[in-house]
């Protein structure tokens, strides 16, 4: 790998400014002054910048519990997102895979792997995301079919995909889909005639929320765990 773009890769400069650090002595090369950015490294090799070793980010995958009262983005001038929960280098590259509600509890998974993002968020990947939900009024027995069989939503021209509802409690439920329609899960319930009160995440495909994990906290990955949605 170039040096100049080695520089890029773990700090987050771009390629000018990273040439530029180079050029005004600030970048060793295993203890060495460098002075060509085109300098192409071995593995073995220990860089430097202004005396800090840099040390390559890989692609990285997060769980975290998210609070209500933060959106699933990377900047909003109204309320804080999920990344200010965060301490993590160059957090400009992460993003969210699809998004919960500002009111919305539950797992978020963080990466800066696009194609892995896609496999979970794409709806033709039908990933499944299951949700506990707290309701205004008792759920009828005779919902289980309705959302079995798909609930044409207000506005919509197609009925949702098949999804699987488990009454827990009169006003309690277990809620799995596989598609992502805007506030999905609200409007369902609102079809029906009742009103979501609370709502949280509980599992994206075979993944659970971390039982460990408060809200506001987060971990990362294990690779068996990143490897579920391969």
């Amino acid at each position: 790998m170039r040096l100049d773009k080695f520089i890029c890769d773990c700090t987050g400069l771009t390629r000018s400014q990273a040439g530029k650090v180079i050029r005004q002595k600030l970048v060793t090369v295993n203890g060495e002054l460098a002075k060509q950015p085109a300098l192409q490294l071995k593995t073995t090799d220990k860089v430097s910048l202004d005396g800090e070793e840099l040390e390559l980010i890989g692609l990285r995958y997060i769980m975290m519990h998210k609070p209500a009262g933060y959106i699933c983005s990377t900047d909003d001038p109204d309320h804080d997102t999920v990344f200010a929960l965060m301490d993590e280098p160059l957090m400009e590259r992460l993003h969210t895979v699809g998004r919960l509600d500002l009111d919305t509890t539950g797992m978020v998974l963080i990466t800066d792997d696009g194609q892995w993002s896609h496999k979970i968020s794409s709806p033709k990947h039908h990933c499944a995301k299951t949700y506990r939900v707290w309701l205004a009024d008792p759920v009828p027995e005779s919902a289980i079919a309705q959302f079995a069989e798909g609930i044409m939503l207000r506005g919509e021209k197609d009925l949702t995909k098949p999804a699987e509802l488990v009454i827990v409690e009169p006003h309690q439920a277990l809620l799995t889909i596989s598609e992502g329609r805007y506030h999905q899960v609200k409007r369902m319930f609102a079809a029906i005639g009742n009103k979501v009160e609370k709502l949280h995440r509980e599992q994206i495909g075979a993944l659970p929320l971390d039982p460990d994990l408060e809200e506001g906290e987060y971990r990362y990955l294990t690779d068996e765990e990143v490897a579920l949605f391969r």
